[in-house]
């Protein structure tokens, strides 16, 4: 479990594909870090498989390709990193589970002095958990939903946000790793269920 407030960002040191999977290493260095530890990267959860003073090894299997954008990431890029959530801790974003649903694709950016307003355009299966002034992640950060048009919709991102994530250096046609909001998968899918028991 994670809040979706991002903790550093990361840069890509090496990338190594097989049939169906990837073997992710990432300049990072935590002292207290361990094997088998769960790290949110770009918003996928994933398991920390070897370790180093500064570097970490995951290892990404085929759904997670599919689903999310680390399939597309090369050696010199950045992601957000993310650690798990403590028991104890202030949840300053949102619930984030690190199970990405699917991913959003950038449409348009409009840039001022006090926010850039990103818009995205979610599949059309996972667009209907997205309502207005509801949660989401876009690459494990954790936003608020401005607006929405159909399958589109509308984030508003501050200044730290951009300092602070990579969501601000991602050009239209990214897709961001979309994870929808927990509360809304669970009310839609229930009622959905309940409609079709009827």
């Amino acid at each position: 479990m994670f809040t979706g407030i991002i903790e550093k960002f990361a840069r890509v040191s090496a990338v190594s594909d097989a049939i169906g999977s990837r073997r992710l290493t990432l300049a990072l260095g935590w002292p207290d870090l361990q094997l088998g530890q769960s790290i949110a990267v770009n918003g996928c959860c994933l398991t920390v498989a070897e370790l180093s003073p500064h570097e970490v090894v995951f290892d990404i299997i085929k759904e997670s390709l599919e689903k999310t954008n680390l399939g597309l990431l090369n050696a010199g890029d950045e992601v957000n990193i993310e650690r798990s959530l403590r028991v104890g801790d202030r949840v300053d974003g949102h619930f984030v589970q690190g199970h990405v649903d699917g991913r959003a694709i950038l449409r348009n950016v409009v840039a001022t002095p006090e926010e850039s307003r990103l818009t995205l355009e979610a599949p059309p299966d996972l667009a209907k958990f997205i309502v207005p002034k509801g949660s989401v992640a876009i690459d494990g950060v954790s936003l608020t939903v401005a607006a929405v048009r159909a399958n589109r919709f509308e984030v508003a991102l501050i200044p730290t946000t951009l300092r602070l994530t990579t969501l601000g250096k991602k050009q239209p046609g990214w897709p961001f790793n979309l994870e929808t909001d927990v509360l809304s998968k669970t009310i839609v899918s229930w009622l959905e269920n309940q409609r079709g028991m009827q």
